[in-house]
């Protein structure tokens, strides 16, 4: 139900801007107020999510420790896995953000009649590493439609990723990888029970969604041709703030664009804001100092102590009816 709910929204959004772009004031609506507000409602979401992470309080050190702490020093410390100072931790947060290193460690356990059996699992690591990696690419190769004169990087990249030029026009080795990427990420939810049953429609819909951008992508470059020089006159008057719709864009490109718009909308809401959130996590941002520094809870609120000086003092005659030793006679 979770499945088929996911891909209903998806396809009702698909039929969305293919029954009403229309005219020129829908060519305004899906071309110009739209794209605006799914990337103010983008910056806005994402920005707001940051500042209540940061704003929330961190008054213990509780880093992820996969590894031995820093200690004597004829022990060997994991340098990575439990870092004392801020290098390890960049170097963590490095691994773990460009490499996905916790994920590339992790493992699965199956049952082998009566004896559990531990095993790796790089199949997802590889599907996850491959779609971040190609949807950065592909979002870079996309900055040729907001430049003028396209940076020079953008267009080595660019001939990088159509470096076997397969097919007219050139099918892009990014565009592939992240179809199949998606398309693994899927497939995994719905095969393997146990992440079937705890799947939800937050968890597929965004699959969808992203797969949608993709194969409208896709199609729109190899079988419902647009005019890009029309898709880069609309693009560049976003940035200058002077957008003007042209006539003749295309329908396939209002599929795409607003699936990207929606895409960009639903981000700072749902579990793909993880991209921000992994910057924030104290069991990654953290070292693991706390044997060489103190840390105060900033939460304690000062209280009245009562000392051993003025218990002895209080109870010094009884302490010695009883026999106990007193510091002061």
């Amino acid at each position: 139900m979770n499945v088929w709910f996911s891909l209903l929204a998806v396809i009702i959004l698909v039929l969305i801007p293919l029954g009403a772009v229309g005219g020129a004031s829908l060519g305004y609506l899906f071309g110009i107020v739209i794209p605006y507000t799914a990337f103010g409602a983008f910056l806005f979401g994402c920005a707001y999510r940051v500042l209540q992470w940061g704003r929330s309080p961190v008054p213990f050190r509780i880093p992820t420790t996969c590894g031995q702490q820093k200690s004597l020093p004829w022990i060997k410390a994991s340098f990575f896995d439990n870092p004392s100072n801020g290098v390890g931790v960049f170097g963590r947060m490095a691994l773990e953000i460009l490499l996905f290193r916790s994920l590339f460690r992790n493992t699965k356990v199956e049952l082998m009649g009566q004896r559990p059996v531990y095993g790796g699992a790089k199949w997802l690591w590889l599907a996850g590493l491959t779609f971040h990696w190609s949807f950065l690419f592909v979002l870079l190769r996309h900055l040729r439609f907001f430049t003028t004169p396209m940076p020079s990087w953008v267009d080595i990249l660019t001939k990088m990723d159509g470096f076997f030029e397969i097919g007219v026009p050139t099918l892009f080795l990014t565009d592939a990888a992240l179809l199949l990427a998606v398309t693994y990420l899927f497939l995994r939810r719905v095969v393997i029970p146990q992440l079937r049953y705890i799947s939800l429609p937050a968890d597929y819909f965004p699959l969808f969604l992203i797969l949608g951008v993709v194969l409208s992508g896709i199609l729109m470059r190899h079988f419902y041709k647009v005019d890009l020089f029309r898709v880069k006159e609309l693009a560049s008057g976003w940035f200058r703030f002077t957008p003007v719709v042209p006539d003749g864009i295309g329908l396939p490109f209002y599929v795409h664009l607003f699936l990207v718009c929606v895409l960009l909308a639903y981000f700072p809401m749902s579990k793909l804001m993880h991209m921000g959130g992994v910057f924030l996590s104290p069991t990654r941002n953290l070292a693991n100092n706390s044997r060489t520094r103190r840390h105060i809870n900033p939460w304690n609120s000062p209280v009245k102590v009562h000392t051993y000086e003025e218990y002895e003092d209080e109870f010094r005659d009884k302490m010695k009816t009883a026999g106990l030793p007193v510091e002061k006679e």
